[in-house]
Protein backbone atom coordinates (compact mmCIF):
# COMPACT_ATOMS: atom_id res chain seq x y z
CA UNK A 1 0.00 0.00 0.00
CA UNK A 2 1.22 3.57 -0.87
CA UNK A 3 1.80 6.05 2.55
CA UNK A 4 -0.21 9.12 2.62
CA UNK A 5 2.24 11.13 1.06
CA UNK A 6 2.67 9.31 -2.06
CA UNK A 7 -0.99 8.79 -2.27
CA UNK A 8 -1.09 12.22 -2.31
CA UNK A 9 1.27 13.02 -4.97
CA UNK A 10 3.94 14.88 -2.87
CA UNK A 11 6.92 15.84 -5.12
CA UNK A 12 9.86 17.05 -3.12
CA UNK A 13 11.17 20.42 -4.84
CA UNK A 14 13.99 19.98 -7.16
CA UNK A 15 12.72 16.21 -8.29
CA UNK A 16 11.91 15.63 -12.02
CA UNK A 17 8.04 16.56 -12.55
CA UNK A 18 5.81 13.13 -11.56
CA UNK A 19 2.22 12.87 -11.93
CA UNK A 20 0.42 13.69 -9.07
CA UNK A 21 -1.49 10.50 -7.41
CA UNK A 22 -4.61 11.56 -6.22
CA UNK A 23 -5.75 10.49 -2.28
CA UNK A 24 -6.51 6.45 -1.96
CA UNK A 25 -5.16 5.83 -5.74
CA UNK A 26 -6.38 2.12 -4.66
CA UNK A 27 -9.51 3.07 -3.66
CA UNK A 28 -9.58 1.19 -1.08
CA UNK A 29 -11.45 2.62 1.19
CA UNK A 30 -12.14 -0.28 3.61
CA UNK A 31 -8.58 -1.38 3.95
CA UNK A 32 -9.59 -4.57 2.67
CA UNK A 33 -6.11 -5.58 1.56
CA UNK A 34 -4.97 -5.17 5.12
CA UNK A 35 -6.50 -8.09 6.39
CA UNK A 36 -4.21 -11.19 3.89
CA UNK A 37 -1.56 -12.06 6.02
CA UNK A 38 1.35 -10.31 5.43
CA UNK A 39 3.05 -12.98 2.56
CA UNK A 40 0.00 -12.95 0.64
CA UNK A 41 -0.52 -8.76 0.75
CA UNK A 42 3.09 -8.88 -0.90
CA UNK A 43 1.46 -11.19 -3.63
CA UNK A 44 -1.18 -8.94 -4.03
CA UNK A 45 1.13 -6.19 -4.82
CA UNK A 46 2.98 -7.44 -7.24
CA UNK A 47 0.24 -9.15 -9.17
CA UNK A 48 -1.65 -5.77 -9.18
CA UNK A 49 1.25 -3.94 -10.28
CA UNK A 50 1.74 -6.29 -13.57
CA UNK A 51 -2.52 -6.38 -14.13
CA UNK A 52 -2.36 -2.62 -13.78
CA UNK A 53 1.16 -1.83 -15.86
CA UNK A 54 1.06 -4.74 -18.55
CA UNK A 55 -2.51 -6.50 -19.30
CA UNK A 56 -4.98 -3.44 -18.21
CA UNK A 57 -3.55 -1.60 -21.73
CA UNK A 58 -2.63 -4.32 -23.94
CA UNK A 59 -6.30 -6.01 -23.31
CA UNK A 60 -8.13 -3.17 -25.53
CA UNK A 61 -6.94 -3.94 -28.77
CA UNK A 62 -7.45 -7.32 -28.59
CA UNK A 63 -11.09 -6.48 -27.08
CA UNK A 64 -11.56 -4.68 -30.15
CA UNK A 65 -10.44 -7.37 -32.60
CA UNK A 66 -12.42 -10.18 -30.51
CA UNK A 67 -8.89 -12.22 -30.68
CA UNK A 68 -7.34 -13.95 -27.65
CA UNK A 69 -4.15 -13.52 -26.15
CA UNK A 70 -2.17 -15.68 -26.27
CA UNK A 71 1.02 -14.39 -25.19
CA UNK A 72 -0.60 -12.54 -21.84
CA UNK A 73 -1.53 -15.66 -20.69
CA UNK A 74 2.23 -17.04 -20.94
CA UNK A 75 2.54 -13.93 -18.87
CA UNK A 76 0.07 -14.43 -16.15
CA UNK A 77 0.60 -17.71 -15.57
CA UNK A 78 4.33 -16.20 -14.17
CA UNK A 79 2.17 -15.06 -11.53
CA UNK A 80 0.97 -18.22 -10.74
CA UNK A 81 -2.66 -17.20 -11.85
CA UNK A 82 -3.37 -20.99 -13.43
CA UNK A 83 -3.33 -22.66 -10.30
CA UNK A 84 -5.03 -20.46 -7.42
CA UNK A 85 -7.59 -22.97 -7.05
CA UNK A 86 -4.66 -25.42 -5.66
CA UNK A 87 -1.90 -23.13 -4.24
CA UNK A 88 -3.22 -23.19 -0.78
CA UNK A 89 -3.87 -19.65 -0.77
CA UNK A 90 -6.64 -18.14 1.36
CA UNK A 91 -10.56 -17.88 0.17
CA UNK A 92 -9.81 -14.03 0.85
CA UNK A 93 -6.89 -13.33 -1.47
CA UNK A 94 -8.04 -15.85 -4.36
CA UNK A 95 -10.96 -13.64 -4.61
CA UNK A 96 -9.06 -10.66 -4.74
CA UNK A 97 -7.12 -12.07 -7.39
CA UNK A 98 -9.83 -12.19 -9.15
CA UNK A 99 -10.87 -8.78 -8.58
CA UNK A 100 -7.96 -8.03 -9.85
CA UNK A 101 -7.91 -8.83 -12.65
CA UNK A 102 -11.64 -7.69 -13.41
CA UNK A 103 -10.17 -4.21 -12.71
CA UNK A 104 -7.68 -4.98 -15.67
CA UNK A 105 -9.86 -6.53 -17.67
CA UNK A 106 -13.07 -8.71 -17.53
CA UNK A 107 -12.69 -11.31 -19.84
CA UNK A 108 -9.45 -12.15 -18.36
CA UNK A 109 -10.52 -12.20 -15.50
CA UNK A 110 -13.49 -14.54 -17.06
CA UNK A 111 -11.16 -16.90 -18.44
CA UNK A 112 -9.20 -17.15 -15.32
CA UNK A 113 -11.81 -17.95 -13.11
CA UNK A 114 -13.55 -20.57 -15.15
CA UNK A 115 -10.20 -21.79 -15.39
CA UNK A 116 -9.80 -22.08 -11.41
CA UNK A 117 -13.06 -22.67 -9.99
CA UNK A 118 -14.67 -24.97 -12.53
CA UNK A 119 -11.87 -26.43 -14.90
CA UNK A 120 -8.92 -27.16 -12.35
CA UNK A 121 -11.47 -27.48 -9.63
CA UNK A 122 -13.13 -29.83 -11.10
CA UNK A 123 -10.34 -32.41 -11.91
CA UNK A 124 -8.88 -31.75 -8.39
CA UNK A 125 -11.96 -32.62 -6.89
CA UNK A 126 -13.75 -34.94 -8.88
CA UNK A 127 -10.94 -36.66 -11.38
CA UNK A 128 -9.44 -39.89 -11.22
CA UNK A 129 -5.57 -39.80 -9.83
CA UNK A 130 -4.79 -40.77 -13.67
CA UNK A 131 -7.06 -37.64 -15.18
CA UNK A 132 -5.15 -35.83 -12.36
CA UNK A 133 -1.46 -36.80 -12.84
CA UNK A 134 -2.21 -36.41 -17.05
CA UNK A 135 -4.12 -32.50 -16.69
CA UNK A 136 -3.72 -30.62 -13.66
CA UNK A 137 0.69 -29.52 -14.23
CA UNK A 138 -0.22 -28.28 -17.59
CA UNK A 139 -3.55 -26.08 -16.55
CA UNK A 140 -1.56 -24.97 -13.50
CA UNK A 141 0.79 -23.92 -15.94
CA UNK A 142 -1.67 -22.37 -18.36
CA UNK A 143 0.06 -23.99 -21.15
CA UNK A 144 -3.54 -26.36 -21.41
CA UNK A 145 -6.98 -24.99 -21.24
CA UNK A 146 -10.00 -26.54 -20.30
CA UNK A 147 -13.85 -25.34 -21.15
CA UNK A 148 -16.71 -26.12 -19.22
CA UNK A 149 -19.21 -27.45 -21.73
CA UNK A 150 -22.67 -27.33 -19.49
CA UNK A 151 -25.13 -24.70 -20.97
CA UNK A 152 -26.70 -25.96 -23.83
CA UNK A 153 -28.44 -24.05 -26.81
CA UNK A 154 -32.42 -24.68 -25.81
CA UNK A 155 -31.28 -25.16 -21.95
CA UNK A 156 -29.88 -22.45 -20.08
CA UNK A 157 -31.87 -21.79 -16.76
CA UNK A 158 -32.99 -24.73 -16.57
CA UNK A 159 -30.29 -27.01 -17.11
CA UNK A 160 -30.15 -29.68 -14.50
CA UNK A 161 -34.13 -30.84 -15.79
CA UNK A 162 -33.78 -30.03 -19.37
CA UNK A 163 -30.17 -31.16 -20.25
CA UNK A 164 -30.18 -32.82 -23.31
CA UNK A 165 -26.68 -34.25 -24.12
CA UNK A 166 -26.70 -37.59 -24.26
CA UNK A 167 -23.71 -40.36 -22.97
CA UNK A 168 -23.89 -44.04 -24.22
CA UNK A 169 -21.62 -46.92 -22.99
CA UNK A 170 -20.34 -48.89 -26.04
CA UNK A 171 -17.99 -51.84 -24.48
CA UNK A 172 -15.10 -49.38 -23.60
CA UNK A 173 -16.09 -46.19 -24.49
CA UNK A 174 -18.53 -43.26 -24.12
CA UNK A 175 -20.08 -42.15 -27.11
CA UNK A 176 -21.26 -38.33 -26.72
CA UNK A 177 -24.39 -36.78 -28.77
CA UNK A 178 -25.62 -32.99 -28.13
CA UNK A 179 -24.64 -29.48 -28.36
CA UNK A 180 -23.64 -26.74 -26.18
CA UNK A 181 -23.54 -23.03 -26.57
CA UNK A 182 -21.63 -20.09 -25.04
CA UNK A 183 -19.22 -22.24 -23.96
CA UNK A 184 -15.87 -19.92 -22.65
CA UNK A 185 -12.75 -20.71 -24.52
CA UNK A 186 -14.09 -23.49 -26.53
CA UNK A 187 -11.86 -22.67 -29.76
CA UNK A 188 -8.93 -22.73 -27.95
CA UNK A 189 -9.23 -25.53 -25.47
CA UNK A 190 -7.60 -28.64 -25.75
CA UNK A 191 -10.55 -30.55 -23.83
CA UNK A 192 -13.84 -30.01 -22.66
CA UNK A 193 -15.50 -31.00 -19.32
CA UNK A 194 -18.69 -32.20 -21.06
CA UNK A 195 -21.90 -33.00 -18.97
CA UNK A 196 -24.37 -35.13 -20.71
CA UNK A 197 -26.93 -37.38 -19.87
CA UNK A 198 -26.41 -41.48 -19.36
CA UNK A 199 -29.42 -42.57 -21.61
CA UNK A 200 -28.99 -45.87 -19.17
CA UNK A 201 -29.93 -44.54 -15.86
CA UNK A 202 -30.78 -41.00 -16.74
CA UNK A 203 -27.88 -39.12 -14.37
CA UNK A 204 -26.30 -36.46 -15.85
CA UNK A 205 -22.31 -37.30 -15.56
CA UNK A 206 -18.94 -35.14 -16.35
CA UNK A 207 -16.98 -36.33 -19.24
CA UNK A 208 -13.20 -35.36 -20.33
CA UNK A 209 -13.64 -35.09 -24.17
CA UNK A 210 -10.33 -33.77 -26.12
CA UNK A 211 -11.25 -31.11 -28.38
CA UNK A 212 -9.27 -33.25 -31.50
CA UNK A 213 -11.31 -36.28 -30.91
CA UNK A 214 -13.61 -37.06 -34.27
CA UNK A 215 -17.40 -35.50 -34.35
CA UNK A 216 -16.38 -32.92 -32.01
CA UNK A 217 -16.23 -29.08 -33.44
CA UNK A 218 -16.60 -25.79 -32.05
CA UNK A 219 -17.30 -22.70 -33.32
CA UNK A 220 -16.92 -19.72 -32.31
CA UNK A 221 -19.98 -17.11 -31.47
CA UNK A 222 -19.10 -13.11 -32.29
CA UNK A 223 -20.46 -10.19 -32.27
CA UNK A 224 -20.62 -9.85 -28.88
CA UNK A 225 -21.42 -6.82 -26.99
CA UNK A 226 -18.95 -7.68 -23.83
CA UNK A 227 -16.37 -10.17 -22.62
CA UNK A 228 -15.01 -10.01 -26.44
CA UNK A 229 -11.69 -11.59 -25.54
CA UNK A 230 -12.83 -14.61 -24.26
CA UNK A 231 -13.72 -16.91 -26.74
CA UNK A 232 -17.54 -18.37 -26.69
CA UNK A 233 -18.50 -21.08 -28.50
CA UNK A 234 -21.18 -23.20 -30.33
CA UNK A 235 -20.13 -27.00 -29.74
CA UNK A 236 -21.57 -29.91 -31.55
CA UNK A 237 -20.62 -33.63 -30.41
CA UNK A 238 -21.82 -36.43 -33.29
CA UNK A 239 -21.20 -39.47 -31.80
CA UNK A 240 -17.80 -38.51 -30.83
CA UNK A 241 -16.10 -41.76 -28.89
CA UNK A 242 -14.32 -41.26 -25.61
CA UNK A 243 -12.37 -44.03 -23.12
CA UNK A 244 -14.08 -45.17 -20.37
CA UNK A 245 -11.25 -43.42 -18.17
CA UNK A 246 -12.66 -40.16 -19.48
CA UNK A 247 -15.53 -40.26 -16.61
CA UNK A 248 -14.92 -38.22 -14.02
CA UNK A 249 -15.39 -41.26 -11.25
CA UNK A 250 -16.54 -37.96 -8.44
CA UNK A 251 -19.13 -36.53 -11.09
CA UNK A 252 -21.34 -39.83 -11.71
CA UNK A 253 -24.83 -37.60 -10.47
CA UNK A 254 -25.15 -33.44 -11.05
CA UNK A 255 -25.49 -32.89 -7.53
CA UNK A 256 -21.35 -34.14 -6.79
CA UNK A 257 -20.73 -31.09 -9.09
CA UNK A 258 -23.08 -28.59 -7.24
CA UNK A 259 -20.66 -27.34 -4.56
CA UNK A 260 -18.30 -26.17 -7.32
CA UNK A 261 -20.93 -24.82 -9.19
CA UNK A 262 -22.01 -22.65 -6.42
CA UNK A 263 -18.37 -20.90 -5.44
CA UNK A 264 -18.46 -20.24 -9.26
CA UNK A 265 -21.51 -18.23 -8.90
CA UNK A 266 -19.78 -16.54 -5.81
CA UNK A 267 -16.87 -15.91 -7.90
CA UNK A 268 -18.86 -13.53 -10.08
CA UNK A 269 -19.23 -11.26 -7.08
CA UNK A 270 -15.59 -10.88 -7.00
CA UNK A 271 -15.63 -9.66 -11.24
CA UNK A 272 -18.16 -7.45 -10.16
CA UNK A 273 -16.53 -5.80 -7.29
CA UNK A 274 -13.79 -5.55 -9.86
CA UNK A 275 -15.63 -4.15 -12.47
CA UNK A 276 -16.86 -1.44 -10.40
CA UNK A 277 -13.46 -0.17 -9.08
CA UNK A 278 -12.09 -0.30 -12.99
CA UNK A 279 -15.36 2.10 -13.72
CA UNK A 280 -14.21 4.71 -10.61
CA UNK A 281 -10.62 4.75 -11.80
CA UNK A 282 -11.33 5.75 -15.08
CA UNK A 283 -13.83 8.19 -13.91
CA UNK A 284 -11.83 9.47 -11.32
CA UNK A 285 -9.27 9.93 -13.92
CA UNK A 286 -10.84 11.55 -16.88
CA UNK A 287 -13.03 13.92 -13.93
CA UNK A 288 -9.56 15.59 -12.50
CA UNK A 289 -8.11 15.76 -16.58
CA UNK A 290 -10.93 16.65 -18.06
CA UNK A 291 -12.02 20.74 -17.96
CA UNK A 292 -15.49 22.24 -19.31
CA UNK A 293 -16.58 25.79 -18.66
CA UNK A 294 -12.78 26.35 -17.46
CA UNK A 295 -12.68 23.91 -14.67
CA UNK A 296 -11.84 20.45 -13.74
CA UNK A 297 -14.91 18.35 -14.25
CA UNK A 298 -13.97 17.26 -10.77
CA UNK A 299 -14.93 20.07 -9.50
CA UNK A 300 -18.74 19.81 -10.27
CA UNK A 301 -21.16 18.64 -7.86
CA UNK A 302 -22.78 16.27 -9.86
CA UNK A 303 -19.75 14.83 -11.08
CA UNK A 304 -18.51 14.21 -7.30
CA UNK A 305 -22.10 12.54 -7.00
CA UNK A 306 -21.35 10.04 -9.25
CA UNK A 307 -17.96 9.58 -8.68
CA UNK A 308 -18.74 8.93 -4.95
CA UNK A 309 -22.05 6.76 -5.73
CA UNK A 310 -19.42 4.60 -8.17
CA UNK A 311 -17.13 3.85 -5.14
CA UNK A 312 -19.98 3.49 -2.68
CA UNK A 313 -21.25 0.43 -4.95
CA UNK A 314 -17.44 -0.46 -5.68
CA UNK A 315 -16.89 -0.89 -1.51
CA UNK A 316 -20.28 -2.34 -0.77
CA UNK A 317 -19.84 -5.00 -3.26
CA UNK A 318 -16.36 -5.95 -2.00
CA UNK A 319 -16.88 -5.97 1.30
CA UNK A 320 -19.91 -8.13 0.67
CA UNK A 321 -17.42 -10.37 -0.85
CA UNK A 322 -14.97 -10.47 1.97
CA UNK A 323 -17.84 -11.64 4.21
CA UNK A 324 -18.56 -14.53 1.68
CA UNK A 325 -14.52 -15.34 1.55
CA UNK A 326 -15.51 -15.32 5.38
CA UNK A 327 -17.93 -18.18 5.29
CA UNK A 328 -16.22 -19.86 3.21
CA UNK A 329 -12.93 -20.77 4.37
CA UNK A 330 -14.85 -21.98 7.61
CA UNK A 331 -16.84 -24.06 5.05
CA UNK A 332 -20.01 -22.70 5.02
CA UNK A 333 -20.92 -21.53 2.27
CA UNK A 334 -24.20 -22.57 1.06
CA UNK A 335 -26.18 -21.38 -2.43
CA UNK A 336 -28.11 -18.56 -1.19
CA UNK A 337 -25.31 -16.76 -0.10
CA UNK A 338 -23.54 -17.34 -3.35
CA UNK A 339 -26.92 -15.96 -5.49
CA UNK A 340 -27.24 -13.53 -3.10
CA UNK A 341 -23.56 -11.85 -3.36
CA UNK A 342 -23.72 -13.06 -7.22
CA UNK A 343 -27.45 -10.99 -7.75
CA UNK A 344 -26.69 -7.93 -5.77
CA UNK A 345 -22.70 -6.92 -7.19
CA UNK A 346 -24.15 -7.55 -10.52
CA UNK A 347 -27.00 -5.12 -10.04
CA UNK A 348 -24.63 -2.77 -7.96
CA UNK A 349 -22.18 -3.29 -11.13
CA UNK A 350 -24.32 -2.09 -13.65
CA UNK A 351 -25.48 0.87 -11.86
CA UNK A 352 -22.13 1.78 -10.92
CA UNK A 353 -20.25 1.74 -14.94
CA UNK A 354 -23.76 2.82 -16.26
CA UNK A 355 -23.05 5.96 -14.18
CA UNK A 356 -19.37 5.67 -15.36
CA UNK A 357 -20.56 6.28 -18.97
CA UNK A 358 -23.21 8.96 -18.13
CA UNK A 359 -20.35 10.92 -16.54
CA UNK A 360 -17.87 10.75 -19.34
CA UNK A 361 -20.48 11.83 -22.12
CA UNK A 362 -19.75 10.81 -25.47
CA UNK A 363 -16.54 9.57 -24.57
CA UNK A 364 -18.23 7.28 -22.46
CA UNK A 365 -19.40 5.29 -25.48
CA UNK A 366 -15.51 4.04 -26.97
CA UNK A 367 -13.09 1.50 -25.83
CA UNK A 368 -10.45 4.55 -26.67
CA UNK A 369 -11.65 5.89 -22.92
CA UNK A 370 -12.00 2.13 -21.59
CA UNK A 371 -15.35 2.79 -20.02
CA UNK A 372 -17.54 1.74 -23.22
CA UNK A 373 -15.70 -1.71 -22.62
CA UNK A 374 -16.62 -2.04 -19.41
CA UNK A 375 -20.21 -1.05 -20.34
CA UNK A 376 -20.21 -3.94 -22.54
CA UNK A 377 -19.01 -6.17 -20.08
CA UNK A 378 -21.05 -5.16 -17.15
CA UNK A 379 -24.24 -6.72 -19.09
CA UNK A 380 -22.29 -10.27 -19.42
CA UNK A 381 -21.93 -10.34 -15.20
CA UNK A 382 -25.37 -9.42 -14.81
CA UNK A 383 -26.44 -12.66 -17.20
CA UNK A 384 -23.64 -15.78 -17.02
CA UNK A 385 -23.69 -18.34 -14.02
CA UNK A 386 -27.02 -17.58 -13.06
CA UNK A 387 -29.30 -14.40 -14.92
CA UNK A 388 -30.16 -11.79 -12.08
CA UNK A 389 -33.53 -12.90 -12.05
CA UNK A 390 -32.46 -16.49 -11.34
CA UNK A 391 -30.55 -15.56 -8.45
CA UNK A 392 -32.91 -13.37 -6.91
CA UNK A 393 -35.55 -16.08 -6.92
CA UNK A 394 -33.05 -18.68 -5.43
CA UNK A 395 -32.47 -16.11 -2.74
CA UNK A 396 -36.43 -15.38 -2.21
CA UNK A 397 -36.61 -19.15 -1.86
CA UNK A 398 -34.39 -20.12 0.72
CA UNK A 399 -35.76 -17.20 2.85
CA UNK A 400 -39.68 -17.96 2.33
CA UNK A 401 -39.95 -21.42 1.78
CA UNK A 402 -41.29 -20.94 -1.41
CA UNK A 403 -40.26 -21.86 -4.81
CA UNK A 404 -41.08 -19.81 -7.58
CA UNK A 405 -39.75 -21.37 -10.30
CA UNK A 406 -41.87 -22.39 -12.87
Amino acid sequence: MLDEKAAAGTVTSGEPTQKVLPPYPEADLMHVVDLLPAGERERYAEVRKFLQTRIRAASTEYWNREEFPFGLLAEMAKYGLGGLQTDGSSKLFKGLMYTEIARADVSLSALVGIHNELIVGMIHELGSPEQKRKWLPGLEAFTQLGAFALTEPDHGSDIAGGLSTTARRDGDDWVINGAKRWIGAGTIADFALVWARDVSDHQIKGFIVESDRAGYSATKITNKIGLRIMQNADITLDDVRIPADNLLPGATAFSRANDLLRDSRAWVGWQAAGIQLAAFDIARSYALERKQFGKELARFQLIQQQLSDILGNANASLSLMVELARIQQAGKLEMVQAAMCKATTTRLARSSVAMGRSLMGGNGITTDYEMGKLFGDAEILYTYEGSYEINSMIVARAVTGKSAFV
